[in-house]
């Protein structure tokens, strides 16, 4: 059941025939995720649609402004603005908008075979919480890409890049905090305050406890904690660092392979070769030969 009333100033939606969907289901590279109907929903005043049997679709809503909810499993879930939801495909559900101050949405029905690499934000309400740098002009160009390549119509090639679109999207998502930029971090997020740090420092000779000390915690403390969310120990991720700083040299300056492991504060040219081949798989004079920018 769906109740709307005469429309939504503003609205705009794209339901894609069956035999684009066909060609979706078939194509190697949309066939992993693709959109089947995509729009928006200005102040959605007296929006409701109820499916008891659910959507063919798995259904992502994204409330921009104003409220609304879902219902799912039972529960009843509020939405306002940067909240979303996506309810899976086939199975019962209901939602609508506030009455007093009814939401704007934008929405996607979507299939593929890598659905599930984003169970873990399937069925929940996921708050795109304010931070510092919060990005939420770029994911809504995002979707306006989405609907602007659909609406030139439906080539393998803009099917193809409106797929590779949706997985960035629903990432933006799943890996919020990677999302967002790093270079403005709030003092509270004391891992990836370490982690600037480490950048910050990779040409000097740091310790775990210079980082510790620098974030405000605990050597033991922090070593926990920053393992658990990167899965390395600080001073592997730090070595990972500077070997990135490394491949950087080593590819677009003359700077002799002795003369980057003293300004990486590596022990001696043979210590930084070994952590090199360790990370990387080959040797520094390997890289540099592979990799190595011709200029002109």
């Amino acid at each position: 059941m769906e109740q709307i009333a005469e429309g939504f100033m503003g609205e705009k939606a794209i339901i894609t025939p069956y035999h684009v969907r066909n060609y979706q289901q078939e194509n190697p590279i949309t066939r992993q995720l693709y959109v089947t109907h995509i729009g928006y929903y200005p102040n959605a005043k007296h929006h409701f649609r109820q499916r008891e049997e659910g959507s063919n679709e798995h259904l992502l809503i994204y409330c921009e402004q104003g409220k609304g909810w879902i219902e799912y499993k039972g529960e009843k879930h509020e939405l306002s603005r940067n909240k979303a939801f996506i309810l899976p495909a086939r199975e019962k559900h209901a939602y609508g908008a506030n009455n007093a101050f009814p939401w704007s949405i934008y929405w996607i029905h979507f299939c593929g075979e890598d659905v599930s690499f984003f169970s873990s934000i399937i069925g929940r309400v996921i708050d795109v919480k304010d931070s510092d740098n919060s990005r939420y002009a770029d994911r809504f160009r995002l979707f306006e890409e989405m609907f602007q390549n659909l609406e030139m119509g439906y080539s393998p090639e803009n099917l193809e890049y409106v797929g590779f679109c949706l997985r960035y999207f629903l990432a933006s998502l799943k890996y919020l905090n990677q999302y967002r930029e790093v270079n403005t971090v709030k003092e509270a997020d004391f891992v990836q305050k370490g982690i600037l740090y480490m950048k910050e420092h990779l040409e000097h000779r740091t310790t775990l406890e210079d980082i510790s000390h620098q974030v405000g915690y605990s050597t033991s403390y922090f070593a926990k904690v920053f393992s658990e969310r990167t899965s390395y120990s600080p001073m592997d991720y730090y070595c990972q660092l500077r070997i990135q700083r490394a491949c950087n040299y080593l590819q677009f300056t003359d700077m002799k392979i002795k003369e980057i492991a003293f300004r990486l504060q590596f022990y001696d040219p043979f210590h930084f070769s070994r952590a090199f081949v360790k990370e990387m798989g080959i040797t520094p004079k390997e890289y540099r030969k592979r990799y190595r920018t011709v200029s002109g």
